[in-house]
């Protein structure tokens, strides 16, 4: 993510996406950016003097709240594209405020 915008992070990936903000180690914390649990898995945010956004590589997310998260996601300004070319898969693609894409999986299916 672009240097000092943590707290568009915090608010996508833990408003919004519902991840649980980690403390970072002191030494690491220092650096900036924001890591967040999602199950036993983390996601870790870090600071890019030269960023640019991932597009095509990303995180996939499966989720059980999959039309209410969409819904939340939607409300909230961002775009929710579904895509159909992974057979019996129920997902959409969005993208967090810097521009990473994100895939979404509905777990109940």
């Amino acid at each position: 993510m672009p240097a000092g915008e943590e707290d568009k992070g915090r608010a996508f990936y833990g408003t919004l996406l519902g991840l649980i903000e980690l403390p970072k180690p002191t030494m690491l914390a220092k650096r900036g950016g924001a890591w967040f649990a999602v199950g036993a898995q983390e996601v870790h945010l870090g600071i890019e003097a030269d960023f640019r956004p991932a597009r095509k590589a990303h995180v996939a997310f499966r989720v059980s709240n999959y039309e209410d998260l969409r819904a939340r996601l939607a409300a909230a300004g961002y775009e929710t594209k579904s895509d159909e070319a992974n057979e019996g898969t129920t997902r959409f693609f969005t993208a967090d405020p810097f521009g990473n894409r994100i895939e979404i999986i509905d777990g109940n299916n």
